[in-house]
């Protein structure tokens, strides 16, 4: 249930927050440069759009959220016992999603 995913999602986060590399990749390109505090705004306001129950990682959930300045960003993330994996983050591109960078576009 995604209000389930959601609570572990932000009870994981208030303990700690473990950033893999790939998100770390990711957020700093030059052309996202998202800010762990960002990551941080979407953990904490942000929503479920989809959930990954069966994830080899894990279960885990992406989010969508607004980072400083209120741009939209996603976050990959996997709630364990002890901290939460950030997987990726990024900014979602208008061609990709649609309805608010809820729902992915069919190609």
């Amino acid at each position: 249930m995604i209000a389930d995913i959601l609570e572990q999602v932000r009870g994981a986060g208030k303990k700690s927050v473990l950033f893999k590399q790939h998100a770390i990749e990711q957020m700093t390109s030059p052309d996202r440069m998202i800010s762990q505090q960002d990551v941080m705004l979407v953990i904490e306001n942000g929503e479920v759009i989809e959930d990954y129950p069966n994830d080899p990682r894990g279960h885990s959930c992406l989010l969508l959220g607004t980072g400083e300045g209120g741009r939209m960003i996603h976050v990959v993330c996997a709630p364990k016992q002890d901290h939460l994996t950030i997987i990726t983050s990024y900014v979602p591109e208008s061609d990709l999603w649609h309805e608010g960078f809820r729902k992915r576009r069919l190609l």
